[in-house]
């Protein structure tokens, strides 16, 4: 497989720098080509505005879907973005790698997502979801958090993380990705917040690094996420009364 590894942390030296080489590693040494992504190394400007944009379509008001839609079609994206477009489609996986701050992605993540995901291109009204021009590739996100797992469960303080995962999760699968479940790891300390003592800490974060080679190696087998498609929901984009899933509500 040739395997994109989206990563977004400002530190080299941090963990989740360590997960993203323990990927190209286990993943290269089992014979797959790989690709990293650095967001931060690259200087990637997450912000959408009219600079990315030479030959705008309105030069009198500026909407990003409109530009981002012209540009794609007149083959004139900026260099950057052109270039992250050109790895995702030569992906078969592709790992987001990141720390959840302030209970969603880092901002230069989302502005990777606002644009690079450009509209007429990765999406459009009628190419999205399980009719997206990427279907037929795998996504996963490896999530480092500060505080532990248990308060990441239905009822813990720090939020349900399958309710904060969701956000990122569907606009994955709203351009074609087959999503896999996340790899989490929790209690990453940081900013002088401590949870163990350092040695136990130090061990986790080894068995951590193992858990996530080990699971990299059996990643192709893995079943997706299920979400629903087009021939689930009504015209107005809601389940439709008779599916399946109705019933387990």
């Amino acid at each position: 497989m040739h395997i994109l590894i989206v990563h977004c942390h400002p530190e080299p030296r941090s963990f989740n720098a360590a997960l993203k080489d323990v990927a190209s590693e286990t993943l290269e040494g089992d014979g797959h080509r790989v690709e990293v992504s650095d967001l931060y190394a690259q200087n990637f400007d997450p912000v959408e505005r009219p600079e990315h944009f030479a030959s705008r379509a309105d030069a009198a008001y500026f909407s990003a879907l409109t530009e981002q839609r012209h540009h794609y079609r007149r083959d004139e994206l900026a260099t950057d973005v052109r270039r992250e477009i050109e790895r995702l489609e030569r992906a078969d996986l592709v790992i987001l790698q990141f720390p959840l701050w302030w209970h969603g992605p880092p901002a230069m993540l989302k502005g990777w997502f606002d644009r690079v995901f450009v509209y007429g291109g990765l999406y459009s009204g009628q190419r999205r979801f399980d009719r997206g021009p990427l279907r037929g590739r795998r996504a996963i996100c490896s999530v480092t958090t500060g505080a532990p797992g248990t308060t990441f469960s239905t009822w813990g303080r720090s939020g349900d993380i399958t309710a904060l995962m969701w956000p990122i999760h569907c606009s994955l699968y709203y351009v074609g990705f087959e999503v896999l479940a996340p790899q989490l790891t929790y209690g990453v300390q940081g900013g002088g917040l401590s949870y163990q003592v350092d040695a136990v800490f130090r061990r986790q974060l080894e068995a951590d690094k193992q858990r996530w080679s080990g699971r990299l190696e059996g990643l192709a087998n893995e079943a997706p996420i299920p979400f629903t498609g087009w021939q689930d929901w009504d015209d107005d984009g809601v389940l439709s009364q008779t599916h399946p899933l109705r019933w387990r509500v």
